[in-house]
């Protein structure tokens, strides 16, 4: 934090312009020794300069230079940017000359990651940042802007601040209890403070998944064992001959992909490679590959043969599914039925053939029921926009859960406390407040270059 950092912040290539960011305290001074034009130590800040780079007496380029000092800058520190003629050759030296002036190659996100160390933006605020150059729709461009002005954060940091509140309360009890002109605070008293704020958090939560199905689409696996008609679904699904569809098994050994939209949603969906023991060892690592994408699925439709009873694969893929969304899809139903329909635990059950795409319109009318599709209409864009956010809301909302146990079962105060911080601490984590390096590090490392 106490070097200087440069990068490229545009795209490497032939184009108008290219920028060189530079941040740091010695950003102006490394900067000045290789521009000619006004002297940038001695500028104003926020004002952009013409001039040109120069390597000792050889000319580089033609520039405008961009000068913010601290602290009003992205980063809080000294900012200066150099605005050259795009073009890898040109870019390439500017940015050689300002590292052999005395920079370093800054890492990726880390002008971002000096702008939440420095306490600029939080936790929330950082990744909304990476939201807003990676959205790819009008949904997920709103959900970012309103992450990075501030607004979800503020949302949790009102709840962690009710949290505050009843914490500090119920300390004061513990450790002063010779103050008679304090209130005690029983469980009975906690409980419905805590209601309220769960009931708070809930509601976060689902606006929140609901926000995430319109903005990233809801990401879905077909899966099943070998030969059961998977292939032929997404193919139906997609109204493409996308996948590869033969009688011999194993035929599908990677995950091929595509995608709809219902209801104005998308539906991205990843044909997998059959479940089963197999010794042949490609196909085995398309095996592994689809039961973890069953993890990060937020749709799984698990398709099982009608005209054959339950293998045992076929029982071990119902257990594995059972903590997602899952709609089974009983394909083949032109055949004599042999399955068993009572060994099946889920209710959102679909009869399809691949032959005459019978039952192809209902999966679909099950997709936007499961999902509420039809009543989804985002206005409010103040909501989580990531996977991590959400998780750790939940983590929250599931200690105050045990909270409430623990009041009905009459837990000590003192122990219930404890629980009322796991909670708040876990809502910290969502915008900085607590984190672990290692986090830091791992999230800012997902960013571009020069951003």
């Amino acid at each position: 934090m106490n070097d200087t950092i440069a990068a490229i912040s545009t795209t490497l290539g032939v184009g108008a312009i290219s920028i060189i960011r530079v941040s740091g305290a010695e950003a102006i001074f490394i900067v000045n020794q290789i521009f000619k034009g006004k002297d940038l130590e001695k500028v104003d800040t926020h004002t952009i300069h013409y001039g040109h780079i120069f390597d000792q007496e050889e000319e580089i380029d033609e520039v405008l230079v961009s000068v913010m000092k601290a602290p009003k800058t992205f980063t809080t520190e000294d900012v200066v940017e150099i605005n050259c003629h795009g073009g890898i050759s040109t870019t390439n030296k500017v940015l050689e000359l300002v590292l052999n002036h005395g920079a370093r190659l800054a890492e990726p996100g880390e002008f971002t990651k000096r702008a939440f160390l420095n306490g600029r933006i939080d936790l929330a605020q950082a990744e909304s940042v990476m939201d807003l150059i990676n959205a790819k729709n009008e949904s997920k461009r709103k959900v970012a802007i309103k992450g990075l002005n501030g607004y979800v954060s503020n949302i949790i940091r009102n709840l962690r601040q009710e949290i505050l509140e009843l914490l500090a309360s119920i300390e004061v009890n513990i450790d002063y209890p010779e103050y008679e002109d304090i209130e005690v605070m029983t469980n009975e008293k906690i409980k419905p403070k805590m209601k309220e704020i769960k009931e708070k958090l809930k509601k976060i939560i689902i606006e929140s998944e609901n926000g995430k199905v319109l903005t990233n689409g809801i990401k879905t696996i077909i899966i099943g064992r070998p030969n059961v008609g998977k292939s032929s679904i997404l193919n139906r699904l997609l109204d493409e001959e996308k996948a590869i569809v033969t009688d011999i098994e194993g035929t599908t050994r990677d995950t091929v992909e595509g995608s709809i939209t219902i209801h104005g949603v998308a539906l991205n969906l990843m044909d997998t490679a059959g479940i089963r023991d197999t010794n042949d060892i490609v196909e085995k690592i398309g095996v592994e590959k689809s039961l973890n994408l069953i993890k990060e699925a937020d749709l799984v439709i698990l398709v099982l043969n009608n005209n054959e009873e339950l293998t045992i694969e076929d029982k071990k893929i119902l257990d594995y599914c059972q903590d997602k969304k899952t709609i089974v899809v009983i394909n083949k139903n032109d055949l004599e039925r042999k399955i068993n329909m009572e060994e099946i635990p889920y209710k959102n059950i679909i009869y399809t053939n691949t032959i005459d795409l019978n039952g192809i319109d209902s999966l679909k009318e099950k997709i936007v029921e499961l999902f509420n599709l039809n009543e989804l209409e985002q206005k409010d864009y103040t909501y989580l926009s990531n996977v991590r956010q959400i998780s750790l809301a939940k983590e929250s909302y599931s200690i105050l859960e045990e909270v409430e146990k623990g009041i009905e079962e009459e837990v000590p105060i003192d122990m219930i406390e404890i629980d009322i911080k796991r909670s708040w601490e876990k809502l910290g984590e969502i915008i900085g407040e607590t984190y672990t390096e290692k986090l830091i590090d791992q999230l800012f490392s997902q960013f571009c270059l020069g951003k």
